[in-house]
């Protein structure tokens, strides 16, 4: 089963490289990763998913709250979460499919980014099922390029993950 951490750590240099060596030190892949600053810039948000079970993640949670840059760590609740990843998907196009690839953009919530006459840049945030919905519907007209970011998170509600002093 996969589970989304969301670790707050110290925003310095070298904080990333201590946590990702914590996994491999002990042999945990990490199926995705995406870290950014958040509203207080002196911290960063990791946003860690795993593939394993409860006790892999019990284990891993022990070990991040050891890390001494490490301030919080929390294993969200799937039901409680609201996860997204960033693709950018650059499609062949033709005069006669531009209409249809446009419509299927926004049908699913996506943005043309950038056209040229042989292709368009489709910009897309939702969850990972959604955007692998997007891309098999792409497909078959012909994607050239495709990147993705890994997995963000938050909770839902009012209660942030870290209280505001």
């Amino acid at each position: 089963m996969k589970y989304t951490m969301s670790v707050l750590v110290e925003n310095h240099p070298g904080v990333l490289s201590k946590v990702s060596g914590l996994f491999s030190r002990r042999g945990f892949n990490i199926d995705s990763l995406a870290v950014g600053v958040t509203e207080d810039p002196a911290i960063s948000r990791m946003t860690i998913v795993v593939d394993g079970d409860e006790y892999i993640v019990e284990q891993l949670e022990k070990q991040l709250n050891k890390v001494i840059p490490v301030i919080k760590v929390k294993t969200l609740n799937p039901a409680d979460t609201i996860p997204r990843t960033l693709s950018l998907i650059k499609v062949s196009v033709t005069a006669g499919q531009r209409t249809e690839i446009m419509r299927v953009s926004e049908l699913m919530g996506a943005r043309i980014v950038d056209a040229t006459r042989s292709t368009l840049t489709i910009e897309f945030a939702d969850t990972a099922e959604r955007t692998e919905t997007l891309e098999t519907l792409l497909r078959p007209y012909g994607i050239r390029e495709m990147v993705r970011t890994g997995v963000i998170a938050i909770e839902k509600g009012a209660d942030p993950t870290r209280k505001v002093k």
